[in-house]
Formats: C-alpha cells, sequence, structure tokens
C-alpha cells in the first residue's frame, strides 16, 4: 500500500462518522469505497480493538507494538477517532489494527457495521476490570453478536484489562463473573457457537504481550507446522523450551507443546529486551548502516540456577529463545547443528514469493509454499545425541 493511498485512507475514516457525533463531514460512501478498493484489505487480516472509553485500548497497542513504556502511556489522550495502523512493515505478523474509540456508536443507522466486519481477523473487546464493567458487558454482548452474524469466522477476545491493580482471589472471581454473564447473555441469544475467549491483562507486565501472542497465533495458518518443527528441535537438543519470538513486539507466535510458564516466558521477553539494548549501542557499524539485530546476533545468558538461555536470528523479524540445561548446553555443537536445520526449515515454511498473493487470512509476511513439507523433512533428520541421522 503506498503512502499517498495511506494518507487518504487515513483520512476518510477520520471524515466518516455521523454528524451527531460532531467528527466532521458524514462520508460513509468515500470510506466504503477507499475499504473495497485497497489492494491489501482483502490479503491482510483485521484486528478490532474496541471497548468503552478509558478502558486501555491505545495503551494496549502502544506498549505492544511501538515499545512504549507503560508510564508514558497516563499522557495518552482519549482516541476520538478510528486510529488505523498497519504493523506489517517492522514486525513478522502482517495485519492492521484498528483502535476504535469507545465513544462511537457503531451500530447506529447511519454506520455500515458490516463494512467494519468483513475482513477481521479477530475482534479484542477491552474490559476495565478496576471499573463497574455491567455498560462494558452490555456493550460486549451487542458486538459480538452483530459481529458474529456478519462474519462468523471472527476470532473473539476479551482482554479483562487493569488488573494489576487487583489482588489474585480478586482477578479470579472477576475473570469468573465476566466469563459467567458474558456466556449467559449469549445463550439466552441463543448463540452457543460464538466463543469468546477471555484473559486477564495489565501494561505493566508482560500478561499483555502473552494475551496478544494467543490472540497473534489464531491468525496463522502455518502454526500447527511450526508447534511440530519446535517439538522435532528441541526433543534432538535436549532443549526443555523454546519460543519463536517477533523480536519487535516481543509477540511469541509459536512455542513447542509443552505448558508454557509465566515466569520463563519473562525471562525470554527480558533476554530480547537485554540483546536490542545491547546490539543498539555496540553492534552497530562505523558508519551507522544496517540493523542492530541481523543474522549475526545471538546470545547467551546463563542463569545461577544451572539454566541457560540462547537466543539466535531465525529471520530478520524472528529469534528463537531456548531455555535448557548447563549440561545440555555443553552439546553446543550439536544444538546449532539443529538449529540449522530448523532455521532452513523455517525460511522454507515462510518463503518469500513476491509473484504469489497471500492467502486470505494470512497474518504473516509471506505465504507458505508447496515445499514445506521438504523442510520438516530435512528437521526430522537432525542430529540426534550427535549424529546426523536420514530419513529412512
Amino acid at each position: 500500500m503506498s503512502i499517498e493511498y495511506e494518507e487518504q485512507l487515513a483520512g476518510s475514516l477520520v471524515d466518516s462518522f455521523p454528524k451527531d457525533f460532531g467528527y466532521g463531514v458524514d462520508n460513509m460512501d468515500m470510506m466504503q469505497e477507499n475499504l473495497e478498493n485497497s489492494p491489501s484489505a482483502d490479503n491482510k487480516p483485521r484486528i478490532l480493538l474496541m471497548g468503552l472509553r478509558r478502558s486501555g485500548k491505545s495503551s494496549i497497542q502502544k506498549v505492544v507494538f511501538h515499545k512504549m513504556s507503560p508510564n508514558e502511556t497516563l499522557f495518552l489522550e482519549s482516541t476520538n477517532k478510528i486510529y488505523k495502523d498497519d504493523i506489517s512493515g517492522s514486525s513478522f505478523v502482517n495485519f492492521h489494527i484498528w483502535d476504535f474509540p469507545g465513544q462511537v456508536d457503531f451500530f447506529d443507522p447511519t454506520f455500515d457495521y458490516e463494512m467494519i466486519f468483513r475482513g477481521t481477523g479477530a475482534l479484542i473487546f477491552v474490559i476495565d476490570a478496576q471499573d463497574d464493567y455491567v455498560e462494558a458487558l452490555g456493550r460486549l454482548h451487542l458486538t459480538v453478536s452483530r459481529a458474529f452474524r456478519v462474519n462468523p469466522e471472527i476470532n473473539f477476545e476479551v482482554f479483562i484489562h487493569k488488573v494489576d491493580g487487583l489482588s489474585d482471589d480478586h482477578k479470579i472471581e472477576t475473570q469468573r463473573d465476566i466469563h459467567q454473564r458474558a456466556n449467559d447473555d449469549l445463550a439466552d441469544a441463543s448463540l452457543e457457537k460464538l466463543h469468546l475467549s477471555f484473559y486477564l491483562t495489565s501494561i505493566y507486565d508482560h500478561s499483555i504481550f502473552e494475551a496478544f501472542s494467543k490472540v497473534v497465533q489464531k491468525l496463522i495458518p502455518q502454526l500447527p507446522t511450526l508447534e511440530n518443527l519446535l517439538n522435532i528441535f528441541i526433543s534432538n537438543s535436549g532443549i526443555e523450551k523454546a519460543f519463536l519470538f517477533d523480536v519487535v513486539s516481543k509477540i511469541y507466535i509459536a512455542t513447542d507443546s509443552s505448558p508454557v510458564d509465566m515466569q520463563s516466558y519473562e525471562l525470554c521477553c527480558d533476554m530480547i529486551d537485554v540483546v536490542i539494548d545491547v546490539s543498539c549501542i555496540y553492534g552497530l557499524k562505523e558508519d551507522s548502516n544496517g540493523n542492530a539485530y541481523d543474522k549475526e546476533s545471538l546470545a547467551i545468558i546463563k542463569l545461577n540456577n544451572t539454566t541457560v538461555l540462547y537466543l539466535k536470528e531465525v529471520t530478520r523479524f524472528l529469534a528463537l529463545v531456548c531455555i535448557l540445561r548447563e549440561e545440555s548446553f555443553e552439546r553446543k555443537g550439536l544444538i546449532d547443528y539443529n538449529f540449522h536445520c530448523f532455521r532452513k526449515a523455517i525460511h522454507e515454511v515462510f518463503e518469500v514469493s513476491s509473484s504469489s498473493t497471500q492467502r486470505t487470512g494470512a497474518a504473516v509476511q509471506s505465504s507458505p509454499p508447496s515445499s514445506s513439507g521438504n523442510g520438516l523433512a530435512r528437521l526430522k533428520s537432525a542430529a540426534l545425541n550427535g549424529t546426523p541421522r536420514s530419513l529412512v
């Protein structure tokens, strides 16, 4: 999408609200025409951020995708227009995020909500857990029920947000109450097929990154292949846990099949921060050309509990972060050989083909080629106990 077109589309979104709300000239026809004619509208899925005013939607977007400090979000102004953010230029994941003003009624007859929900991959509804959420639950039910009728393929996600100020017992009780009320409302409307996923989130810890990771993973059609590759890699390398991270956002787009421990995830996120910060200081060339994170990037951190964190570059957007014991890391040559096989398989799964178009719903930078099976076969021939093996 060209810069001129981005500006034109952004301008049309600002001017597309009904006159009654005081957002300028009513220009719905132009908005619809621009969206329908957009060359990327059908290829890049949208993630919609919705919720009442001051629920924390804009703060989530800024912290996750723009590396804003959580404390700086206190100075963000309330959103008064649709904010459309295309993050595909700096991130592995490839979609648009639309941040919707909480004060606007999108189901007003003068507003075409069907146009909004067509082509949407996920709808995230943010509820402020520290506020009275009765009104938010009513808006949630209205939003998801109408969106489901327009597009049943949408993934509906509920972020129970700002839980950092609640005790552990209060968090659990709040989540149980919201879960119960929301599903009761759907049952009363005979919408049992509509599934809501609930997450406790806060921008002051890593819970918001983990929740967004789960949302993004549902939009990646290659996820089962990635999980299978990671399972083969760790089983042949003596690794306890491995994450495939989007470096910019610290979203993990895949992990192995073992359960995710929040503390391990936080350690991996902190490691990425350390690597990027140190690389920006010492890793750039004297002429300042190139990126701080490149194909030479790797890091090893040894903790005082015999745990080793090992990071290696997979692509210019992706990093593999592994957690293993010191005795397993003694076979570093084996791990590096297996990683070489894993990296080749990943590149084949996401082989860049400029002549082909992405499938609708894909949320990554490139479409999967027909040779992805070869990459999986190559990884299956990875070294086991130091001896390279081949498929029979």
